[in-house]
């Protein structure tokens, strides 16, 4: 049965085609779904360094007499 979802083809040297099988292979699942969630994780981690620059350059900034106080939020 044909999927709907896209597809990519990838192109891995041996070594690293080795080392995902083998990942795909421990934990019991295609290489298809092993490759989806690797990918999925390197997504998160790229969003994370992103945030945590901006969270930096915020902090850079911050300045203690601008703050909002808390009893003047709730």
């Amino acid at each position: 049965m044909p999927t709907t979802k896209p597809r990519i083809n990838v192109v891995l040297e041996k070594p690293l085609h080795k080392r995902v099988a083998g990942l795909a292979k421990r934990d019991g699942v295609s290489l298809s779904l092993k490759v989806r969630d690797l990918v999925r994780e390197a997504i998160e981690i790229e969003e994370d360094t992103a945030l945590a620059q901006i969270a930096e350059k915020r902090e850079k900034g911050f300045k203690k007499s601008k703050a909002v106080k808390h009893s003047d939020i709730w």
